[in-house]
């Protein structure tokens, strides 16, 4: 297999998606995996570690190297990303492929210095970092290089980013640590508050995906839960409904609706008037929660709209950079004179 020459890498907390150029993206897998305590060899990567959390004998740990948006642990993301760029691009070359790797909008020099530093030593010959929510938009086949102002909010699995774009960059943006993630947190919780039942995040995140809402639904879905009673310790099964998931959900949804009100308070009039027009626009896999875009439409009076295969879009933009650099370069530099 010919190693491929540029490669676009969305690296989430949730998941790690890659696209190669004229191929389009070529791997979504979860950001899982699986190690041997003992012998520190990693047993499995991606869907095959997912499988494997909270399931697990002594000696294997499952574990997600990313943390809120950032790497937590930088020897295990190297050798994922490792993993990952072989498995994509090949290994029968010393060819090394040229990397665009997106971080969130928030993050400081120290956690973009470790990015760029694990995709060289997993094998990059050139490494450049894109802030998410440009790399959301191009992805997303908006036109950011023109003056008018577009809003784009990429909810993740560790960070929502929320930014408003002008001539290639962000004029104003704002990045939170609550996403899908803290979603599957919140009905954790709540399944223990309400129903006194231990639940793990898989399962959780099924029920986010069958009846999860962030906006009253017409019809008051329920689907049947099994986990642990908290009371005897015994396994226990209990119906959860949508309405359920609305309240269990409300605290990150409340956080998230701030946040991009906030954003907007701080946008400048005309940027603001182009977004009125415009709409804002959702992309990651967490706008796939049914009724978010409803809700923040509630919240800010501005349409909004799910991005085209919304899990996609970061890795797609990325791809789309790499062609266009030089450009966007100087589209950041003409910003600068603007605003």
């Amino acid at each position: 297999m010919a190693f491929a020459n540029e490669v676009g890498i969305d690296l989430g907390t949730a998941n790690v998606l890659v696209y190669i150029k004229n191929k389009g993206v070529v791997l979504d897998e979860p950001s899982v995996v699986a190690l041997d305590r003992n012998t520190d060899e990693i047993v499995a990567v991606g869907e095959a570690a997912r499988e494997m959390l909270g399931r697990t004998p002594g000696n294997i740990v499952a574990i997600r190297p990313l943390k809120d948006g950032v790497i937590s642990d930088y020897d295990v993301t190297e050798r994922m990303l490792r993993y990952f760029i072989r498995k994509t691009c090949g290994s029968g070359t010393f060819i090394k492929p040229k990397i665009m790797i997106c971080v969130p909008s928030g993050v400081t020099e120290v956690e973009k210095r470790a990015v760029r530093e694990a995709a060289m030593a997993a094998g990059g010959k050139a490494v450049y970092l894109m802030e998410e929510p440009v790399a959301a938009a191009i992805g997303a086949g908006l036109d950011i290089t023109k003056p008018s102002g577009i809003m784009v909010v990429d909810i993740g699995g560790g960070t929502t980013d929320i930014a408003v774009i002008a001539l290639g960059g962000i004029v104003t943006s704002q990045s939170v640590k609550v996403a899908g993630d803290k979603f599957d947190e919140s009905i954790v919780k709540y399944m223990r508050k309400e129903h006194k039942l231990y639940i793990g995040e898989r399962t959780a995140e099924e029920l986010k995906v069958k009846v999860g809402t962030a906006f009253p639904r017409e019809e008051n879905l329920a689907v049947e839960c099994r986990g642990r009673d908290l009371v005897t310790g015994l396994p226990k099964s209990v119906e959860v409904t949508s309405r359920e998931m609305l309240e269990a959900l409300e605290e990150p949804l409340q956080i998230i609706c701030d946040a991009i009100h906030s954003v907007l308070e701080q946008t400048p009039p005309e940027l603001a008037a182009d977004i009125s027009n415009s709409g804002i626009v959702l992309t990651g896999g967490g706008a796939l929660l049914t009724g978010f875009a409803e809700r923040i439409k509630q919240r800010t009076g501005i349409e909004t709209y799910i991005a085209e295969d919304p899990k996609s879009c970061v890795a797609l933009g990325t791809g789309k950079a790499l062609n266009s650099m030089d450009f966007l370069q100087k589209a950041q530099n003409d910003r600068r004179t603007f605003y």
